[in-house]
């Protein structure tokens, strides 16, 4: 009976080497860019191997592995780099998925409907041969250190704690924590006078001095805390500047106008864009079917 492919590791739980547990630590700690996925009904973290080989053989996973007393293995071209990516699926720290669709749930004598599907979310399955091409997508198993949650629960603990006990605290910290409530509703209070000061401004400007003048125009906009309060003043915009500014937004957002001299632009099929595409197999026979868009 012959064994696996080259390339190829066969699935079977052994315990982490202390090289398996550096790589996967490093990959943690890597920007692989992972989407979240349904596997089984839970969700999992999904990557791309392409980044993870990526992150292999980058610089910082070099400077990583000179380091005094590192268990990283040495990566100096591909295929060691695959062969340390394998360590993961060999301990069963991360496996090999792929996408299938979401089946209903029999109950009796009927069943379900497919279940809606959440957009850019992939149900996947685990894949029995593991490989270490760089379009196969792994999930994560190994959830890496715990001393961080531990440190996070215990400080939410203590909080809790804390704040259940109140009554028991010194006067001089409960008149501290007096202090500082009264301090945020008198700025939650000055905000709010503010506000109905400056559309009380803008209401008489308004009508003295057209189009009217507003404090802090971009308070209210989606920009920073300090981009709120900048610029201190400016004047309404008219119907017309708002119509120009429509205008410029349209001309930017379709490309340039066709004039004399100029070659007009080119269509939606002229235009060759990049995308990752997957063979799926539906009753009517193999369609591609576009997965993700400028995925670099």
């Amino acid at each position: 009976m012959s064994g696996p492919p080259p390339g190829q590791q066969p699935m079977g739980p052994q315990p982490p080497t202390p090289e398996a547990l550096a790589v996967a630590n490093f990959l943690k700690n890597s920007e692989l860019k992972p989407r979240t996925s349904i596997l089984g009904g839970k969700r999992v973290e999904m990557f791309r191997v392409k980044r993870a080989l990526r992150a292999l053989e980058s610089p910082a996973y070099a400077k990583a592995q000179a380091k005094k007393n590192s268990n990283l293995p040495p990566i100096t071209n591909r295929q060691e780099a695959e062969m340390a990516f394998l360590l993961l699926p060999r301990h069963m720290m991360a496996l090999r998925v792929h996408k299938i669709e979401p089946q209903g749930e029999d109950h009796g004598d009927h069943s379900h409907g497919k279940p809606k599907r959440v957009k850019g979310q992939w149900n996947v399955q685990i894949v029995p041969q593991q490989a270490a091409g760089e379009e196969m997508y792994y999930v994560w198993f190994y959830e890496g250190p715990q001393w961080k949650r531990t440190i996070i629960g215990l400080g939410v603990l203590a909080l809790l704690l804390g704040i259940v006990m109140f009554p028991l605290w010194p006067a001089v910290l409960r008149l501290g924590v007096w202090y500082l409530s009264m301090g945020m509703l008198g700025l939650l209070g000055l905000f709010f006078l503010m506000a109905i000061f400056r559309l009380i401004l803008f209401v008489i400007t308004m009508f003295a001095v057209p189009p009217g003048l507003w404090l802090y125009p971009n308070l209210f906009e989606d920009v920073g805390f300090f981009d709120s309060f900048r610029p201190v003043w400016a004047w309404e915009k008219t119907k017309e500047e708002k119509k120009k500014k429509k205008k410029r937004k349209h001309s930017h957002s379709h490309g340039p106008i066709d004039a004399p001299g100029f070659a007009p632009t080119p269509s939606g099929a002229d235009v060759q864009m990049n995308y990752d595409t997957e063979q799926v197999q539906t009753s009517q026979g193999m369609q591609p079917r576009v997965e993700e868009v400028f995925d670099e």
